[in-house]
């Protein structure tokens, strides 16, 4: 049973892709982790070792610790974050739960080596309109929350990318970017392992808008229109990224919370 100082698997399911998500350590020994070298999406690995001179870190965030079972090292870490005024819960059940309930899980290995301050960092061509906004929300909400994004001459990415060791994204002959009918939101959800319905949803209206295939999906021309918008609404890469995130937030929640719902002018008014 939950207490105040614990979560279930079922409750971060709901939080992870939000805005509100808290932030993810995960705590497990490197033995366990190299058996399965995946994490919750968004989780970032720590050493329970070590854990008092990062607790500093993230004081004032809300925290989830995983541990493998949920049990001494994320209840001993919790414990030493709330210490530190940190709002700390362990994952009842720890990674293993979490495998057990089929939820996502995201591959080390396709996570891009991280820079001195634990962020991946990214690039692409300026002026983004469809896919180099959605393919950022996408690794902000379920790969890395810190993560950074370049935005430069569509000719200079690739050698932006090898100067500054950025991982390029959405230009031609690199691994993240459109393959065959897919556009490269499609090949981050899958390469990730991220395919949940929601996400799928998603997917298919980023690559309707993105690729011209209206009729994919009924709200791809709403998502083209409010892209195109927003990039006349900004003359700044990053500003147009930080209002593009509160949209995909919105298309998120719809795909997962609300295709069932409708709305009309109500029939029963007072006369």
């Amino acid at each position: 049973m939950s207490s105040y100082t614990s979560i279930s698997s079922e409750k971060l399911s709901r939080l992870i892709g939000t805005a509100n998500a808290p932030t993810l350590i995960d705590v497990r020994i490197d033995e366990d982790f190299a058996a399965d070298p995946r994490f919750i999406p968004g989780a970032v690995r720590r050493s329970h070792v070590d854990v008092q001179d990062w607790a500093s870190r993230v004081t004032g965030q809300s925290v989830v610790v995983v541990c493998q079972k949920g049990l001494k090292l994320s209840e001993g870490i919790g414990a030493w974050l709330r210490c530190s005024n940190v709002a700390a819960e362990s994952l009842e059940g720890g990674h293993l739960a979490w495998k057990e309930a089929q939820l996502p899980t995201v591959r080390v290995d396709k996570i891009p080596k991280r820079d001195g301050r634990r962020r991946t960092v990214w690039v692409t061509r300026s002026r983004p309109k469809i896919d180099r906004i959605a393919c950022p929300w996408l690794i902000r909400r379920f790969v890395d929350p810190t993560a950074q994004f370049l935005f430069v001459t569509a000719s200079e990415v690739e050698a932006v990318a090898e100067r500054f060791s950025a991982t390029p994204f959405d230009i031609e002959n690199v691994f993240w970017s459109h393959r065959g009918e897919l556009c490269t939101f499609d090949v981050m959800v899958k390469e990730f392992g991220l395919s949940t319905p929601a996400l799928e949803r998603l997917a298919t209206m980023v690559r309707a808008a993105d690729t011209g295939r209206l009729d994919l999906s009924p709200e791809a021309p709403g998502l083209l229109a409010a892209s195109l918008g927003l990039s006349r609404m900004f003359d700044d890469d990053l500003e147009q990224l930080n209002a593009g995130l509160l949209v995909y937030d919105a298309f998120y929640r719809w795909c997962r919370d609300a295709t069932k719902e409708t709305h009309n002018w109500p029939t029963n008014k007072v006369r």
